[in-house]
Formats: structure tokens, sequence, C-alpha cells
């Protein structure tokens, strides 16, 4: 699974991802512009990845569009890497799952 992952979490869960077998990207490797929400939006549909945010505005997005990239949700609140990163680890079967499924967004809380 490919796996595009927006400015509000830190660069460790591509990291962790990629050591997990998928492909993954952080949004800073986007160049100067590429934290812009359309610029991400764009690169995840050209790509074909998962859009990972805490950004209700990408959620609220896909849904008016019905269409776009599928999205990882993440409503963990403000947590540091060494919390994120177990949990979404954990969660990480759930979602692959899901995203094989119909499900459009996931949500991670």
């Amino acid at each position: 699974m490919r796996f595009l992952i927006d400015a509000q979490l830190p660069p460790a869960l591509a990291e962790r991802l990629i050591a997990l077998g998928h492909e993954a990207q952080h949004v800073y490797r986007l160049g100067p512009n590429g934290a812009q929400d359309r610029s991400i939006w764009s690169h995840a549909k050209d790509s074909k990845s998962v859009l990972v945010t805490k950004d209700e505005d990408f959620v609220i997005r896909r849904i008016l569009d019905g269409g776009g990239p599928s999205i990882v949700w993440v409503r963990l609140g403000n947590v540091r890497k060494h919390v994120l990163l177990p949990k979404f680890e954990a969660a990480l079967p759930r979602i692959e799952v899901a995203l094989s499924g119909d499900d459009a967004v996931v949500e991670l809380s």
C-alpha cells in the first residue's frame, strides 16, 4: 500500500510504514509548495496514495467530491510519536482491510 503522510504527522510515521513493507512519503519531500492542501490532494490522487492526515478538511473534501484519495483520519489529538507509531502499527491490519474494501475514510482514534 502507498501512503502520503500529511504535515501535522511526523516523518517517522512514513519511515515506520516503509519498515513494515509499504511505500510511504511525508509531504515535506514534496518541496516548499508541497504542504499546501491542493498540492497534497493532487499528489495523493495522482500517485494513488492513501492520505494519512489529522486535517478534517480533507475528509470533508473526500465526502463532497465523491472521489479522490482514500484517507486515514488520525484523531488521536496531540500525541508524541512514541505513542502514535505503536497505535498506528496496531491498527494497520484493520486499516488495510477497510481500505481494500469500499471504505474511503478510515478513522484512527
